[in-house]
């Protein structure tokens, strides 16, 4: 009785940590994006410079249209963005901390959405790496001996078949 009992706490105790592992342990990679947003046909404009800041590290320096990325761990995320919207006009910063979806690894957040105040399903979304083409092998022509075209010596022609016509060289 005593050797089950120790073997379900052990059991217990190890999905008690591997629950507490999934949750503060998560890596996510977070996208920030300075781009025009469109959200229920009104359009939101990017801002001309936005820094964010997290822990005090400038981890992206965004211009219009740009793209800017962190990493981190756990389920919250706190970071600062300083807006400036004008050149040489007067900053404003602002902090957001976001609750990020245990089902999503990579996320892009649309800043202009949060900064505009409109809801989360404006301006997070999950990010979808373009799948990777791999490219076909080129077909290589050997003529009888398997010698390559391209390997032989210049101004060679390749042997014929009896009967066959002159093969040339274009």
């Amino acid at each position: 009785m005593r050797r089950i009992l120790f073997r379900a706490g052990t059991i217990v105790l190890l999905i008690a940590i591997a629950v507490c592992m999934m949750i503060i342990g998560r890596g996510h990679t977070i996208y920030f994006d300075n781009k025009n947003l469109e959200y229920e046909g009104t359009k939101y404009e990017a801002i001309r410079r936005i820094n964010v800041n997290v822990n005090g590290e400038q981890v992206a320096k965004l211009s219009k249209k740009e793209r800017g990325m962190a990493t981190f761990t756990g389920q919250r995320f706190t970071f600062d963005i300083e807006i400036i919207r004008e050149k040489n006009g007067l900053s404003e910063t602002r902090t957001f901390n976001i609750e990020v979806p245990y089902t999503m690894d990579g996320i892009v957040v649309n800043l202009i959405g949060m900064i505009e105040g409109l809801p989360q399903d404006a301006w997070l979304k999950e990010f979808i790496p373009a799948p990777v083409v791999e490219e076909e092998d080129e077909e290589i022509i050997i003529d009888e001996f398997d010698i390559p075209a391209d390997a032989r010596e210049p101004g060679t022609v390749p042997a014929q078949e009896p009967g066959t016509e002159p093969v040339s060289e274009s």
